[in-house]
């Protein structure tokens, strides 16, 4: 196996500007990944959006939330989107990338300015909306990327430019395929 060496902040910080620069519109789905169970990861061309079970076949549906007062899987936690350009960053390498825990990779601008909670995204046949619950590294993060990138991420810039991700739910079931075009609508 080998073994990657994690970026410092300094190495982080100075991929801020090629970051800043992703669209702010028309991104790129560039990966999609099914969490069928945990640490499990597939990687797909193509897969289904639905209102009850977010990507199907992904296991958000069987996994518990502290953010619910009965731990059921939270609704607004269906989609977890992570921007390219961060994951390109962080994990180094494309084959990479699953291990963040995201379903989706677009390269579109993810902040806070930019896709607001509410903002709704055409993608493929589906649409989905970016909801208000906020997405944190973790420790599993830790683990895969380094300290540093999650102090990076969970950095006051990073939390205005959303780089670790935002959380969305489906409001309108549809095929989604690597390639397609994420459209604010």
């Amino acid at each position: 196996m080998t073994t990657v060496r994690h970026l410092t902040m300094t190495e982080l910080e100075a991929g801020l500007d090629e970051i800043r620069n992703a669209p702010k519109d028309g991104g790129l789905l560039q990966l999609i990944v099914r969490r069928p169970n945990v640490d499990q990861r597939e990687m797909l061309e193509e897969a289904e959006l639905h209102p009850a079970e977010g990507l199907v076949g992904d296991s958000w549906k069987q996994r518990p939330s502290s953010r619910t007062p009965d731990r059921s899987p939270h609704p607004e936690l269906q989609l977890n989107i992570m921007n390219a350009r961060v994951a390109a960053l962080v994990a180094q390498d494309k084959g990479r990338w699953q291990l963040a825990g995201d379903q989706l990779f677009i390269d579109m601008d993810l902040s806070a300015e930019n896709v607001p909670p509410g903002t709704r995204l055409a993608l493929g046949s589906a649409v989905i909306e970016v909801t208000e619950q906020p997405h944190n590294g973790c420790m599993k993060f830790v683990a895969r990327f380094g300290l540093e990138a999650l102090k990076f991420v969970n950095s006051p810039v990073g939390k205005q430019l959303h780089l670790r991700g935002i959380n969305a739910k489906v409001v309108q079931p549809g095929t989604i395929r690597v390639g397609d075009i994420a459209k604010k609508i």
